[in-house]
């Protein structure tokens, strides 16, 4: 700082740190506003389209009856149900996919990243074929595989094989529950999403395992623990800081993923959706309604593992 006529002058760097936050400062100002003009543009456009076709942005359509089947049924549904019924019903058979996938191809991936590493010439050899193999052929042949190779012999939609108990009797009542129905299309969304998603988890947990300092295993030796023990107490939980934020992106991917169950035939959201749309001749109504769905459980998976990473870092002192 320096003084002049009993008034002090600004430092250059100040000056240059003050411009650059009132640019920035309107460089942002400038993108929000665009942003906000052109979804307003977007609606009016969408809204006029609709409205020019006899078409309106409402719901009320989701309480008319559905008036199709639905094969894979995790709770009593029946063709004369509504459109949100029948909604439902396509998003638990969404979701039991997805969480099924996401703990097979975890256990998968690891089992696969850590024979990635091990010692056995002939092991990691299976486990780089098999990542090679999976990460680069597209999900929808892998699919495509598996149903009509494996799972297309396997009992038809009338010979379906039901988990669980479809109604509990409680005083007297008679109370629906859900159960799981484990049909062929199932089996090989499952599967695909599986072995594709556990190729990735693998690398992932590989990375993550060479991230760790060789240091610590060394140590572990000393200590007398075994190959297992170092694994499992020393290496993966140093390890997890690493692979946490990844498989993150890579769960989120077998929720979007699912989508594809639509191509052998698995009654998913999507699909059901798709019929939706063809009956009631409103594709942009259903769309949102996929859209906001897809978005939610992305979004949960997203928080739930963020959630688990804060249990896995370092807290700083």
């Amino acid at each position: 700082m320096s003084a002049s006529n009993g008034k002090v002058k600004p430092n250059l760097k100040n000056r240059f740190i003050s411009q650059f936050w009132n640019w920035r400062t309107i460089a942002q100002l400038i993108f929000l506003a665009i942003l906000i003009t052109c979804s307003i543009l977007s609606w009016n456009t969408l809204a006029r389209n609709m409205r020019s076709s006899g078409l309106a942005i409402s719901f009320d359509f989701l309480n008319d009856p559905a008036s199709f089947d639905i094969a894979d049924t995790p709770f009593p549904y029946k063709a004369s149900d509504s459109y949100t019924r029948a909604l439902q019903v396509g998003l638990i058979n969404s979701l039991k996919a997805i969480a099924v996938s996401i703990i097979s191809a975890t256990v998968v991936g690891v089992t696969v990243g850590i024979s990635r590493l091990s010692n056995n010439w002939l092991l990691k050899q299976i486990a780089w074929v098999y990542v090679e193999i999976l990460r680069n052929t597209p999900l929808l042949l892998q699919l495509f595989f598996w149903y009509s190779a494996i799972f297309l012999s396997l009992p038809s939609t009338s010979d379906r094989i039901s988990l669980g108990i479809a109604t509990l009797a409680k005083d007297g009542l008679t109370i629906p529950a859900l159960k799981m129905t484990i049909s062929s299309e199932f089996c090989a969304l499952v599967l695909g999403l599986t072995m594709f998603s556990s190729a990735f988890i693998a690398e992932i947990v590989r990375g993550g395992i060479l991230s760790v300092p060789k240091g610590q295993s060394e140590a572990a030796k000393a200590l007398g623990l075994s190959n297992f023990q170092t694994m499992r107490k020393i290496i993966l939980p140093q390890a997890l800081r690493v692979i946490i934020p990844s498989l993150t992106s890579q769960y989120v991917n077998i929720a979007k993923n699912s989508s594809l169950a639509i191509a052998i035939g698995y009654t998913d959201i999507y699909r059901i959706a798709s019929t939706t749309i063809n009956q009631t001749g409103r594709p942009v109504n259903v769309i949102l309604i996929i859209m906001g769905t897809y978005l939610a459980i992305s979004l949960t998976i997203s928080a739930s593992m963020n959630l688990l990473n804060r249990q896995f870092q370092i807290v700083e002192r």
